[in-house]
């Protein structure tokens, strides 16, 4: 006679309800274990700025108007033009250099890896291995990739950058330095290209002999002689702070009564899984193949 091939759902309630006892014991294993877990895992501050981008918050509204207009602006939501840059920047290796030299980021990598349990490992095999290297400015740029978050609000032109730290302080000096380093990066480039555009045109002007062209070129001249003088006083070239950085008295990741309240939902389904895994495994040790 052939095994059957399946258990009726009768006969897998009974099994659990016959193994209770077991079930609330995975249970309260599962919650202590997770819970234990979930309250010892480090804690970080966030801090976090509320930016938009320049180019459409700017003073002259009569020439931004027109490009709303079109379709593409409505639907298109990327990032574009000086604010998509000032992005870019942020996790640039430019950033992670800066961060390097002005900020104990690589101090606080390398203590993090040494007090870490695959620091303990590592330092054990040290005597195979050779000693560990130093955190360096890819460790930096992983890092930044990890703990720096950048998100669009949804029906609105801002953005919220946030940043995420063991340190409070050091949580806000760094969300700070890098907003001001992405911003002044994206002015001096403009800057550059305007003082380029303008030598060049200069040269040109010294030998057309042409009045036509010349009063072209004197146009394109004073074009980016303004886009320069723009790009020295404008506050804000590529992202305007709508809100300043700033960092909660506490920390706030990870959300520890979140992670609680899924763990107390997802012990009790994992226990009576493991319990239920069992009673379908049950009958089938003792079976044979035929009788």
């Amino acid at each position: 006679m052939a095994e059957p091939a399946g258990m009726a759902m009768e006969d897998l309630l009974t099994g659990i309800w016959a193994r209770r006892l077991r079930a609330a014991l995975l249970f309260l294993l599962f919650l202590l274990g997770g819970g234990a877990i979930i309250l010892t895992w480090p804690r970080f501050y966030v801090a976090e700025a509320v930016i938009a981008p320049a180019e459409t918050t700017g003073m002259a509204t009569s020439t931004l108007l027109a490009p709303a207009l079109q379709m593409g602006g409505l639907l298109d939501q990327r990032p574009a033009g000086n604010f998509a840059i000032y992005l870019g920047a942020l996790r640039s290796a430019e950033a992670a250099t800066m961060l390097a030299a002005e900020t104990a980021l690589l101090r606080h990598l390398d203590e993090r890896r040494r007090t870490s349990p695959r620091g303990e490992i590592r330092r054990l095999l040290d005597p195979l291995l050779g000693p560990a290297r130093q955190a360096d400015l890819d460790d930096i740029r992983v890092w930044l990739e990890r703990h720096l978050v950048v998100t669009q609000t949804l029906g609105a032109v801002t953005w919220t950058i946030a940043l995420a730290h063991p340190d409070r302080e050091a949580a806000l000096d760094a969300l700070r330095r890098l907003h001001a380093f992405a911003e002044a990066k994206v002015r001096a480039d403009l800057e550059q290209m305007a003082h380029r555009r303008v030598a060049a045109l200069e040269g040109r002007l010294a030998r057309e002999p042409d009045l036509y062209i010349r009063q072209s070129l004197y146009e394109l001249l004073a074009a980016s002689q303004r886009a320069g003088l723009v790009a020295m006083a404008d506050e804000a070239v590529a992202a305007r702070l709508v809100s300043a950085p700033s960092v909660p008295l506490r920390p706030s990741l990870p959300n520890r009564s979140l992670l609680l309240l899924l763990l107390l939902v997802a012990a009790p389904m994992a226990a009576l899984a493991v319990v239920a895994a069992g009673v379908l495994r049950g009958p089938r040790r003792g079976a044979g193949r035929l009788t």
